[in-house]
Protein backbone atom coordinates (compact mmCIF):
# COMPACT_ATOMS: atom_id res chain seq x y z
CA UNK A 1 0.00 0.00 0.00
CA UNK A 2 1.34 3.31 -1.03
CA UNK A 3 1.90 6.24 1.36
CA UNK A 4 0.21 8.17 -1.14
CA UNK A 5 -3.29 5.98 -0.93
CA UNK A 6 -3.50 5.84 2.99
CA UNK A 7 -2.94 9.61 4.06
CA UNK A 8 -6.15 10.59 2.41
CA UNK A 9 -7.87 7.14 3.44
CA UNK A 10 -7.20 8.19 7.17
CA UNK A 11 -7.88 12.10 6.83
CA UNK A 12 -11.44 10.67 5.19
CA UNK A 13 -12.16 8.58 8.10
CA UNK A 14 -11.19 11.27 11.03
CA UNK A 15 -13.32 13.35 9.51
CA UNK A 16 -15.76 11.03 9.16
CA UNK A 17 -15.29 10.14 13.26
CA UNK A 18 -15.70 13.44 13.96
CA UNK A 19 -18.46 13.94 11.73
CA UNK A 20 -20.47 11.18 13.51
CA UNK A 21 -19.49 12.40 16.95
CA UNK A 22 -20.85 15.71 16.42
CA UNK A 23 -23.91 14.15 14.99
CA UNK A 24 -24.67 11.71 18.48
CA UNK A 25 -23.16 14.79 20.79
CA UNK A 26 -26.00 17.30 19.43
CA UNK A 27 -28.48 14.52 19.39
CA UNK A 28 -27.54 14.37 23.22
CA UNK A 29 -27.95 17.71 23.99
CA UNK A 30 -30.75 18.25 22.49
CA UNK A 31 -32.79 15.29 23.87
CA UNK A 32 -31.67 16.55 27.31
CA UNK A 33 -32.80 20.10 26.80
CA UNK A 34 -36.15 18.96 26.13
CA UNK A 35 -36.01 17.23 29.26
CA UNK A 36 -37.94 18.78 32.10
CA UNK A 37 -36.44 16.86 34.78
CA UNK A 38 -33.05 16.91 33.63
CA UNK A 39 -30.65 18.43 36.47
CA UNK A 40 -29.63 21.98 35.95
CA UNK A 41 -26.24 22.55 34.92
CA UNK A 42 -23.82 24.32 38.04
CA UNK A 43 -23.12 27.12 35.83
CA UNK A 44 -26.78 27.97 35.13
CA UNK A 45 -28.13 31.09 36.68
CA UNK A 46 -31.05 29.03 38.52
CA UNK A 47 -28.81 25.82 38.92
CA UNK A 48 -27.35 24.24 41.97
CA UNK A 49 -23.76 25.63 41.84
CA UNK A 50 -22.33 27.93 45.14
CA UNK A 51 -23.60 31.10 45.59
CA UNK A 52 -20.80 33.80 43.94
CA UNK A 53 -21.81 36.42 46.64
CA UNK A 54 -21.50 33.85 49.58
CA UNK A 55 -18.63 33.01 48.07
CA UNK A 56 -16.80 36.41 47.77
CA UNK A 57 -18.03 36.87 51.29
CA UNK A 58 -16.27 34.66 53.11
Amino acid sequence: MDFNFLLPLLAMFTLLAALVFSLYSKAATDRKRKDPTAPKSALATDGPGPDPVKTLDR
